[in-house]
C-alpha cells in the first residue's frame, strides 16, 4: 500500500532567486548616488567659476555669445575683453576667436569680435577667427581643426565663470591642453540672471554628460 508520500515525485527545488530586499536596498542607493550627484552639480558648476588657472599659453581661446546685428551682447563683450587683456599683458601670443552667425544678425559671433579687437589695437596677425560653430562643443570642435596648423600648443579657455566647468570639461574631453582663465568681470550680476545662468548650466552639463557617453562610445569624442 502507497502512501500519499509515495505518489510525489522528488523534484529538486528551482535555485532561490536573488533577494527583492537586497535589489530594493542597491536601487535606493544608487537612486540617492544620482540624485546628491546631481544636487551637487550646481555648487560645483559655482566653486569652478572662481579656479582661474591663468598662465602663459600659445593662444586665448574667446568662447562665443550672441552678437545685436553687428555688437557683441553684454556678456559675450566681457568675454572679449579679458581676452584682449590676455593679449596685451603677454599672456598669450593670439587669440582665437569662436561661434558662427545666429540667424538675423548681420556677422557671425567670431567676426565681431575680431573687428572689436582691432578697434582695441590687437594686429590682425595676432587674431584667428572660426566661424562655423554654433554651440559651444562645435567651439572646441571646429577650432581644434586649424590649431596645428597655426602651431597653437596650449590654450586659455576664456568665458563667463559659470560657463567654464562644462567649457573644461569639454575641452580635456578633446584632448586639449587647456587652462580656465574666466573672466574677471560679469554681465550676469543680479540674482535673477545668475540664477539663470546656473540653473541653465545645470540642464546643459547633465545633457553633455549623457551625449558625450554617446560620442564616446561612437569614438568621436
Amino acid at each position: 500500500m502507497t502512501t500519499p508520500d509515495d505518489t510525489i515525485p522528488n523534484i529538486a527545488s528551482p535555485p532561490a532567486k536573488p533577494s527583492r530586499r537586497r535589489f530594493l536596498i542597491a536601487l535606493s542607493l544608487g537612486l540617492i548616488l544620482v540624485s546628491c550627484t546631481i544636487a551637487y552639480l550646481p555648487l560645483s558648476i559655482w566653486l569652478y567659476g572662481t579656479h582661474d588657472e591663468t598662465r602663459p599659453a600659445d593662444a586665448a581661446i574667446v568662447l562665443g555669445a550672441a552678437v545685436i546685428g553687428q555688437i557683441p551682447s553684454p556678456a559675450f563683450r566681457e568675454r572679449i575683453r579679458h581676452g584682449i587683456d590676455l593679449y596685451k599683458r603677454g599672456t598669450v601670443k593670439r587669440l582665437l576667436f569662436t561661434g558662427g552667425r545666429a540667424q538675423g544678425d548681420d556677422l557671425s559671433e567670431a567676426e565681431a569680435a575680431r573687428n572689436m579687437a582691432l578697434e582695441a589695437g590687437v594686429p590682425p596677425t595676432a587674431i584667428l577667427v572660426e566661424t562655423s560653430s554654433t554651440t559651444t562643443l562645435g567651439n572646441f570642435t571646429y577650432a581644434k581643426s586649424f590649431l596645428d596648423t597655426a602651431g597653437i600648443r596650449t590654450l586659455l579657455v576664456v568665458s563667463d565663470p559659470m560657463h567654464m566647468r562644462r567649457a573644461m570639461t569639454m575641452a580635456r574631453d578633446l584632448g586639449l591642453d587647456a587652462y580656465s582663465s574666466p573672466t574677471p568681470t560679469t554681465q550676469y550680476r543680479s540674482f535673477s540672471t545668475k540664477w539663470h545662468f546656473l540653473t541653465s548650466e545645470w540642464k546643459n552639463s547633465i545633457s553633455y554628460w549623457f551625449r558625450s557617453r554617446v560620442l564616446l562610445a561612437q569614438g568621436r569624442l
